[in-house]
């Protein structure tokens, strides 16, 4: 693991152990995610913001610097679930616990309760993850099955797949929330880096026929959406979002 992501997994841990944002940068013996904006550290901080890992929540003028406050998102949780192994989290949680068991403060008992909370809530969602991903893979067996037994429906592209497994590991996170198409879109092209935004429309009207989801249409007026050239338009329907079936 090379040191910027190092860098960004530390962080992102520190974001989820946090109720409230945090300064994206350490200032002083100020808190911060970050020890410095320049270097590898400078680095790590731009590119967790680029890709959606953290999210600015507010920013605040110190002199002629901007401090940025920042909270982890549904994609940092599932980048720190990709680049680190569950067991090494909970153990770290679990020595954060045992840590000055009797005589404690009023106030370290509240954290050692969340940090309890929290533990509670991880195994939850693992579990949850590991149920979608059990029933995306017999989805999965279930349509090599039919296109095995001469099935009319032509296999799906590989970004297809990838939307749908997308799909599932975001509701894990965020419950059955719909997902904006421009957040679909940037999170397929960091894995199919051509893919065009006409081709992913058509590949999302043909899972709506193929009842793997549900496109969901814009209630109002679409000059209100953020980045309209992502709206998919169908007849007189616009859709600005996708929901798994």
């Amino acid at each position: 693991m090379d040191a910027k992501i190092a860098a960004m997994i530390a962080a992102l841990k520190e974001a989820m152990l946090s109720p409230e944002p945090l300064p994206l940068f350490r200032t002083g013996k100020g808190p911060g995610l970050f020890s410095s904006r320049s270097g590898s550290s400078g680095e790590a901080a731009e590119e967790a913001v680029r890709l959606g890992l953290l999210e600015v929540v507010r920013q605040e003028s110190r002199g002629k610097q901007e401090q940025s406050w920042v909270r982890i998102t549904p994609r940092g949780v599932e980048f720190v679930y990709e680049h680190e192994s569950p067991h090494q989290v909970l153990q770290e949680l679990r020595d954060l616990l045992k840590a000055h068991t009797s005589g404690v403060p009023r106030w370290a008992e509240e954290i050692r309760a969340g940090l309890q909370a929290l533990i509670n809530r991880y195994h939850d969602l693992l579990d949850r993850q590991q149920m979608f991903l059990t029933h995306l893979r017999h989805r999965v067996e279930a349509a090599l099955e039919r296109l095995e037994k001469s099935d009319p429906l032509k296999p799906l592209d590989t970004w297809q797949l990838d939307a749908l497994a997308y799909l599932d590991r975001r509701s894990t996170v965020t419950g059955p929330a719909p997902c904006p198409l421009r957040e679909l879109f940037h999170a397929l092209r960091e894995r199919h880096p051509h893919l065009e935004l006409s081709a992913f429309h058509a590949g999302l009207s043909e899972l709506q026929e193929r009842e793997s989801l549900r496109l969901i249409p814009l209630a109002s007026s679409l000059d209100n959406l953020p980045e309209p050239e992502f709206a998919l338009l169908e007849g007189t329907e616009v859709y600005h979002a996708v929901q798994r079936r």
